[in-house]
């Protein structure tokens, strides 16, 4: 792991370019006039004043209000708004080729704006399908609008394995055909779980997402699974699915995940649904539900008529829930690796809009804001660290940020009224956004 010494050294690096001469910076897109947020450090710190220089996809320089413009340079007026990490989705997906006859051929590239349209600049996609890889190269060279992806290869799952042989062939395939991970999913045995891990160190793969049960939570852990996504078999472990957990269970979970150094993917807003501790009304009543087609949204008004999955479980979901709310604050308090995640589009997590809700239960944990924006930026850019550098507003970082009017570590809704988005150097204003949002809400008959 990357520690805060390091990612702060970072940070600074990026800004001794306030030291540099500006005839010396290369740029084509300059935003004027904003204050940067930093939550790299022990403490959340505001870089007032700031001008962000950007050259193609990567941030050139971090300079004062008064630095020169580079000749030819588009700058682009931030109006004193306050610069945030673009978020990342570090449990998300994207639909399959598959689903296209029964949802519109519009809906792949719709999802992919949502993202965006919200400051979702990132997604580790947890369920390959093979035409992803070709999407995120088309992604990649700016041939289409959509998050920087890293993906998950077709699932290890009880239908797809049959045995610790083609569990160790599966890791082989999917790091040949150029996967970033694999996506552990129910149903594996424990020979084969070992034989996936195996194989996964010996190939330099990570591995994450669920527990499967007859794995359990421990050789989880032993074994090096890198995150435990839902918080996946904790509850299992100490046996606190209908009964209050215990401050000494909690502490044996936190003591636990340490010594193993893994993640957790909480994913909080969708699990309250999952398990029937949402509000039904509250969630009918998402305005965002216009952004998807109506074959979707009835199906997810649908579920909470007849729920249909083995987590409801409307006698156990308060306590659950609560039990759940708890386990992550003493993981946030006890050091552990929290990366931010909210399984869109699952039910009532439409891409993007999701992660207001997401961050609405982790405040309701306990989670302090700046705390929340650092698993949604600086964590992600730490666990991806290998692969690119993103999850901070510093030299040599991925551009992508979101200019919001005002400054959320005083209040997280402002993460909601943005002036723009930068993906990747591509600037989408807030006109641009709102125009392409209202024909993807008209092509769904609102």
């Amino acid at each position: 792991m990357v520690s805060f010494f390091l990612v702060s050294i970072l940070f600074l690096t990026g800004c001794q370019n306030d030291k540099a001469a500006a005839s010396d910076v290369v740029a084509d897109t300059v935003i004027r006039n904003v204050h940067i947020v930093d939550v790299s450090g022990t403490s959340p710190k505001i870089g007032e004043d700031r001008t962000i220089f950007i050259e193609n996809d990567r941030i050139s320089a971090v300079l004062p209000a008064d630095a020169a413009t580079p000749v030819g340079a588009t700058v682009i007026d931030g109006a004193g708004g306050y610069v945030v990490a673009g978020f990342a989705e570090m449990h998300g997906h994207v639909p399959p080729a598959s689903s296209f006859g029964q949802l519109p051929e519009r809906y792949l590239e719709d999802v992919l704006f949502l993202y965006v349209a919200n400051g979702v600049t990132t997604v580790r996609g947890m369920l390959g399908y093979p035409h992803q890889l070709d999407l995120k190269a088309s992604i990649a060279a700016g041939e289409m609008v959509g998050p920087t992806l890293y993906l998950a290869g077709p699932s290890f799952n009880g239908n797809s394995i049959e045995s610790p042989e083609a569990a160790t062939q599966r890791v082989i395939d999917q790091r040949d055909e150029g996967w970033d991970l694999l996506k552990v999913h129910p149903g594996l045995t424990l020979a084969e779980y070992q034989a996936m891990a195996r194989t996964a160190r010996d190939a330099d793969m990570e591995f994450g997402g669920h527990v499967p049960s007859e794995v359990g939570l421990a050789n989880a852990l032993n074994e090096g699974q890198r995150t435990i996504d839902h918080l996946d078999g904790y509850l299992e472990f100490v046996d606190a699915m209908n009964r209050p957990i215990t401050t000494e269970e909690l502490q044996q979970l936190v003591d636990m995940s340490l010594a193993a150094d893994v993640a957790v993917v909480p994913t909080q807003a969708l699990w309250a649904t999952l398990i029937g501790a949402g509000n039904s009304e509250e969630l009918l009543a998402y305005p965002e539900l216009a952004y998807v087609p109506q074959q979707v949204s009835d199906g997810w008004r649908g579920f909470l008529e007849n729920p249909s999955t083995s987590y409801f479980n409307e006698s156990t979901a308060a306590v659950q829930h609560a039990n759940r709310q708890q386990l992550l604050k003493a993981l946030y308090d006890g050091g552990v690796d929290i990366i931010f995640g909210t399984d869109a589009p699952q039910l009532f997590s439409v891409p993007g809009f999701s992660m207001h809700h997401e961050i609405r239960f982790m405040q309701d944990a306990g989670i302090p804001a700046d705390a929340i924006i650092r698993s949604a930026t600086v964590a992600a850019g730490e666990y991806f660290v290998e692969k690119d550098s993103f999850g901070l507003i510093a030299a040599g970082q991925r551009a992508d940020f979101m200019i919001v009017n005002g400054n959320p570590l005083e209040d997280m809704t402002r993460l909601s009224d943005t002036q723009g988005v930068m993906v990747r150097g591509q600037w989408l204003s807030r006109a641009a956004i709102d125009s392409r949002l209202a024909e993807i809400k008209g092509a769904n008959g609102y």
